[in-house]
């Protein structure tokens, strides 16, 4: 009987020792759970950059093509898969947060078109202009291939991003 009782001694105190464990690291794991940053997985935002600026009739152009849902559907299709050489997924992520593909890499990064703060700086004039003659010191190649009306509906697309 001596020998039960003993046996039950050590298993109270095992099972005390471990839930004293567990209502510690529920303790800690809380506090230290509010301490944490989150981290969005996304480019820089806002990204300071120092593309060269289209020239004066480009620059501050409209977009010229109707926002209609057809037109930025065409816009994804192009960004997503079709544009030629590289869809743009690869370089600035499906998502538009400027992190494609992970072999990609580029100085200065990818452009964030998730970051509001950066997108609204930008007029449709310089976004055209940037796709359609990339930019140089950067990854961004020329989409030379691309009709006008073609890059418009990019630029809808892209606008997406950052609403």
């Amino acid at each position: 009987m001596l020998k039960k009782r003993s046996r039950s001694i050590k298993y109270d105190s095992i099972q005390t020792f471990v839930f004293t464990m567990m209502g510690l690291l529920l303790f800690f794991g809380t506090a230290c759970a509010k301490n944490i940053e989150v981290v969005d997985a996304s480019g820089p935002c806002p990204q300071d950059r120092k593309t060269a600026d289209a020239p004066n009739s480009i620059y501050s152009k409209t977009n010229p093509v109707p926002p209609t849902a057809e037109n930025i559907k065409f816009g994804e299709q192009l960004y997503q898969q079709k544009a030629k050489p590289i869809a743009c997924k690869y370089c600035h992520g499906e998502k538009g947060d400027g992190m494609g593909d992970p072999d990609f890499e580029s100085t200065p990064p990818a452009r964030n078109f998730t970051c509001t703060e950066t997108m609204n700086k930008i007029p449709d004039g310089q976004l055209f202009w940037v796709i359609k003659n990339g930019s140089p010191n950067t990854a961004m190649p020329l989409f030379s291939d691309l009709k006008d009306e073609q890059i418009w509906q990019l630029v809808h697309y892209i606008r997406q991003f950052s609403k």
